[in-house]
């Protein structure tokens, strides 16, 4: 069964200032409300975004994602004559200096896939963001209820993500 991540508190792996915030800096980037969305308890796959602001003068990359979840990708979504898929994005993602980049629905976001069970609204994902320059930095996802006014694509109901 998916595990509750209430737990993060007790590893302590924020501070509290970051937790409360749901902020949280590494280097001249600025890590702004991970979250995801409530996944049905059949959903195998789900997808956490967030805002990432680089207030440097140089471009960085995001690389990897990691968190106790069996598999985790970068993703983009592209429209192809009318036919939507998502695309993983292998060399990941850039963040230019100076701009905000945003993993929101129906763009860019971050794929959790293997999911044993549902992804609860109330609880919290752990995770580790990998940049290319800034090194890495320990976020929480908090998961959120769906309230149906999101655009793009709903994660959701898949039972596959396979290329």
């Amino acid at each position: 069964m998916f595990r509750q991540f209430t737990w993060i508190t007790a590893l302590g792996l924020v501070t509290a200032t970051a937790a409360a915030a749901h902020e949280y800096t590494v280097g001249d980037l600025e890590v702004i409300h991970p979250m995801a969305f409530e996944t049905a308890e059949t959903a195998r796959v789900g997808a956490g975004y967030l805002e990432i602001v680089n207030s440097g003068d140089s471009a960085d990359r995001l690389v990897e994602v990691r968190a106790d979840i069996p598999r985790i990708e970068l993703h983009t979504v592209e429209d192809n004559d009318g036919v939507v898929k998502m695309v993983e994005m292998e060399d990941g993602i850039e963040v230019p200096a100076g701009e905000t980049v945003s993993l929101e629905p129906g763009g860019l976001h971050i794929m959790f896939m293997g999911l044993e069970g549902a992804l609860v609204a109330g609880s919290e994902v752990p995770a580790t963001l990998v940049f290319e320059e800034a090194g890495e930095v320990e976020v929480v996802f908090k998961i959120e209820e769906r309230d149906g006014s999101v655009k793009g694509h709903d994660h959701g109901n898949h039972s596959d993500h396979s290329h």
